[in-house]
């Protein structure tokens, strides 16, 4: 079926492993991961003609591109071949997966059709995850392996990436969430690799840091080290010295004193949780300072002072009060003014006027900021026989971006030589195909050793290749080179260890597998959730404990478990919102007129009283109105895993007796008489049911209530004069028809 390909070497031998096993493949930057994909894709559909292939990406532009290179080289009708991204309506995804052979997907749509039950994974003899360094976490890789692995007829995973990461315990994780069972790991230097490798030349261009940056930063040192003596003071740091304060070391600082406060409040910890984030902050500036220059320096110091006159945060507040940050706000906005910029800036533009010389040259220039990336781009085009395009994600609040339509169009252009010179952030990083580059220039150096990989891996494709990365000496450029060059080294020793040890690693994750006993049995449960769930884990964890999952529109709740049980979950901050935007007594009658058995989930372990500044009593009186003058039943869960065990409890024991089937469209349950006068009396303004008794006590009857004078309303307790009033506004004004 392949047309017009004869595979290497290398790729005929870790085709062999993958043939028989699931297979991690670790192998450099165009040196043809997908050709091994396609190779096990011809050979499962002539294995097994009925089944079907898909093939995973993280972006659409990335799926797009893997579907052409399948549709080039195998010779098949075009409705074998299928694109499922988010552009796609799902019915279309659904009427395609019919007819298609070869499914190209990007994983947050195909995890929704998964959940829909809009595709049969049991169809599916070959799933590929591209990037596969991604499978750690949450993300949705993760979850559509273990369903694939859970129902498939004729399994078989195969894992592609360049650059699993430098830390063996992320290495096993994705081994394990993939289900991976041989690794198969070529680097450039291995015998059959290395004749198809072409040499990539690394040079360190190092410029120095100009005396006048060098005052401001000095300035926000003092200003860091302030902020670090004085947690150091409280007890939280053992040492205040800023050579051993990296930015991985703020963020452990912060987390673990976010943790400290689920054992209680004190001064001192939430003391040290404010000066910390400042520390960030300051830590934040110096970066922009060392390795881009005094304009985003400005710009990120002008937004803080502006942010510090309407927030109510007090570290932005205190930190705009120091006087070494005022310092360093001065210094930096007169280096604007007289037109001072970083030295890589001018460097930057000697190097791309020498590489652009020779007629069909084409060069990458890498770039951490959208707004340094723009201002390279406009500096570059400057230069004579120079054209440079700006290359970003899709649009973010406050900045501009380019759709993924634009994406692809403009890597086309680059192709056909319409410029010479583009400018990415990190989205051009992972896995697009920009072939004869030559030369690819970091205008910083990044401590991610994946991140460095897959910069570097843009270039010695098809020739010989160039890189030059661009460092400050003396400042945080120069930690990162070498960040990155040992993480790097890292990850090529764990990968050899892995490889020996990968047995022990099966077993011991199998070992602490949950399985479906845990959770009362296997035989099928229905629960019903609302469509617009559609994204929450709880949805995910339900399938992955054996429930039968369905979506529809509800009204009245978010999970349904039976004829009268309806759940609504809310997070802990949303919980906290809906009482602030008054919408949570609205949902509290619905789910008790809708659910004749309703229930409330308060998930997450955030402490319920910190979350917003709402006085603990207003958080206490609406605990107190849903459980007692509603009647519903108040439950906490520590997180989304914790929910759907709950759910899938609570759904188990109802249908024990009430069986699967049930109605989403039943009426309202009947009111009695006495709770239809308390419903009528409720809808006036301001009035609940804590004072919808009252009122009816007061007056003896709706017809009561409604005739009741202002003054005789006053006289209800908790009433007041302004109740009173809009309550006689509302009754006695005329209704105005609308046009």
């Amino acid at each position: 079926m392949l047309k017009d390909f004869k595979p290497r070497l290398y790729q005929e031998t870790i085709f062999s492993t993958a043939v028989q096993k699931n297979t991690l493949v670790v192998l450099p930057t165009g040196m043809g991961k997908t050709a091994i994909a396609m190779m096990l894709a011809v050979y499962r559909a002539g294995q097994f003609p009925q089944t079907k292939a898909i093939f995973m990406a993280p972006t659409k532009p990335l799926a797009e591109q893997h579907l052409q290179v399948f549709r080039a080289k195998i010779g098949l009708p075009d409705e074998k071949f299928a694109l499922f991204t988010g552009a796609v309506r799902p019915e279309t995804r659904e009427a395609l997966w019919k007819d298609a052979q070869f499914v190209f997907a990007t994983p947050q749509g195909l995890e929704n059709d998964i959940i829909q039950n809009r595709i049969r994974l049991e169809d599916v003899s070959l799933l590929v995850f591209d990037e596969a360094h991604r499978a750690v976490g949450d993300y949705s890789y993760v979850w559509i392996a273990k369903q694939y692995h859970k129902r498939a007829h004729y399994p078989r995973i195969l894992a592609l990436t360049a650059s699993p990461g430098s830390e063996i315990e992320k290495i096993k994780e994705v081994c394990v969430n993939l289900h991976i069972e041989d690794v198969e790991i070529r680097t450039d230097e291995d015998p059959d690799v290395k004749p198809y490798v072409f040499p990539i030349e690394v040079v360190w261009d190092e410029v120095d840091l100009p005396e006048r940056f060098k005052e401001a930063r000095r300035h926000l040192e003092s200003c860091l080290r302030d902020k670090v003596r004085a947690i150091k003071a409280l007890g939280f740091l053992e040492s205040a010295n800023l050579q051993d304060l990296s930015k991985k070391a703020l963020l452990e600082l912060q987390a673990k004193l976010h943790g400290s406060l689920r054992d209680g409040k004190d001064f001192e910890t939430m003391k040290a949780i404010s000066l910390a984030a400042e520390a960030m902050k300051v830590y934040h500036a110096l970066e922009l300072l060392e390795t881009q220059g005094a304009g985003p320096l400005h710009r990120y110091l002008s937004k803080l002072q502006a942010e510090a006159k309407t927030s109510k945060v007090k570290a932005v507040q205190n930190l705009v009060r120091d006087l070494h940050f005022k310092s360093a706000s001065v210094l930096a906005a007169r280096l604007v003014e007289e037109g001072i910029e970083h030295p890589k800036l001018p460097r930057l533009r000697g190097i791309i006027a020498r590489a652009t010389k020779g007629p069909d040259a084409k060069v990458i220039v890498f770039c951490q900021y959208r707004d340094t990336a723009q201002a390279i781009v406009d500096d570059l085009n400057a230069i004579e026989g120079v054209t440079c395009r700006l290359f970003v994600g899709q649009m973010k609040k406050g900045t501009t971006g380019l759709s993924q339509k634009r994406q692809i169009e403009m890597l086309d252009e680059f192709r056909k030589d319409g410029f010479n010179v583009i400018c990415m952030t990190s989205v051009g990083e992972e896995g697009l195909d920009i072939p004869e580059v030559d030369l690819v220039v970091f205008y910083e150096p990044i401590p991610s050793a994946i991140r460095h990989i897959q910069r570097r891996g843009r270039t010695g494709r098809h020739k010989e290749g160039r890189v030059i990365i661009l460092s400050t000496r003396d400042t945080r450029d120069q930690g990162y080179r070498w960040s990155a060059h040992h993480k790097e080294k890292r990850m090529h020793r764990n990968l050899a260890t892995l490889r020996k040890s990968l047995a022990g690693v099966f077993h011991s994750a199998s070992a602490g597998q949950t399985t479906m006993d845990s959770y009362g049995g296997e035989t099928p449960v229905r629960i019903v959730a609302d469509y617009r769930e559609k994204g929450n884990t709880i949805i995910k964890d339900l399938i992955e404990m054996g429930a039968d999952v369905s979506l529809d529109t509800l009204k009245y709740a978010d999970y349904v478990a039976s004829q009268r049980v309806g759940i609504e979950v809310k997070r802990v901050p949303d919980f906290v919102n809906s009482i602030v935007d008054k919408r949570l007594l609205l949902q509290m009658k619905d789910l008790k007129q809708g659910y004749a058995r309703p229930l409330v989930v308060i998930e997450g372990e955030e402490d319920i009283y910190e979350v917003r500044n709402v006085h603990p009593n207003a958080i206490r009186g609406m605990l107190a109105t849903i459980a007692v003058s509603y009647g519903i039943p108040i439950v906490h869960t520590r997180n989304a895993k914790d929910t759907a065990g709950l759910i899938l409890t609570i759904a188990r024991r109802e249908q024990e007796t009430g069986g699967r089937d049930f109605s989403l469209h039943q009426e309202k349950k009947p009111l009695t008489l006495r709770e239809q006068q308390e419903y009528i009396v409720e809808a006036l303004p301001s009035i609940g049911p804590g004072l919808a008794r009252p009122l009816l006590e007061r007056f003896g009857s709706v017809r009561g209530v409604m005739t009741g004078k202002r003054e005789e309303l006053e006289e209800v307790p908790l009433i007041g004069k302004k109740k009173a009033q809009a309550i006689r506004d509302v009754l006695d004004a005329a209704y105005e028809k609308k046009n």
